[in-house]
């Protein structure tokens, strides 16, 4: 069976030559200083905005709150995402910002790390469990709240180099 390849033509590097999943030997890759920001966006009632911005949800401080999950879910990566390595991370931060115009939280995680590997699947872990946590907290007065626009938006480091979303 011939290995997987995308449009571009670069092969997946998390499936051998018979089609099974791997974890990729990343032993002979130099360390280097890899950086990934990841974002999404938490739409909700105008109502429930007004709750966060006030401090009015049951459940806490929905942003600080959230900022710690994501912190932390960034930290647990390797332990949720099967084919990711351990790593040792260097900077973990999570934002979270209201916009009013769009009844939403928008949240954007960075994490950096000097390794031999990216750190995009943690950014992405941190900016989703930052969400997550912001729906768990307010979904006892908005149910129709919607978590949206998962994406990488910028990496850095790395023999790939750098990446912007568009």
């Amino acid at each position: 069976m011939s290995t997987t390849q995308c449009d571009s033509g670069d092969k997946l590097t998390h499936i051998d030559a018979d089609g099974n999943a791997r974890m990729v030997d990343v032993s002979d890759k130099d360390v280097t200083r890899r950086t990934a920001t990841a974002g999404c966006t938490v739409i909700m009632q105008a109502e429930t905005i007004a709750l966060i911005r006030e401090g009015a949800v049951k459940k806490g401080d929905v942003l600080s709150v959230a900022r710690l999950a994501g912190i932390m879910g960034a930290k647990k990566t390797s332990e949720l995402i099967p084919l990711c390595h351990p790593l040792l991370i260097n900077k973990a931060d999570v934002e979270l910002s209201i916009d009013d115009g769009a009844n939403a939280v928008n949240i954007e995680a960075t994490v950096r790390v000097d390794g031999k590997t990216g750190v995009e699947m943690e950014a992405l872990t941190a900016a989703t469990v930052a969400a997550l946590t912001v729906y768990d907290m307010v979904k006892a007065v908005d149910r129709g709240t919607r978590i949206t626009d998962v994406r990488l938006l910028h990496k850095a480091g790395g023999k790939s180099g750098t990446y912007d979303a568009k």
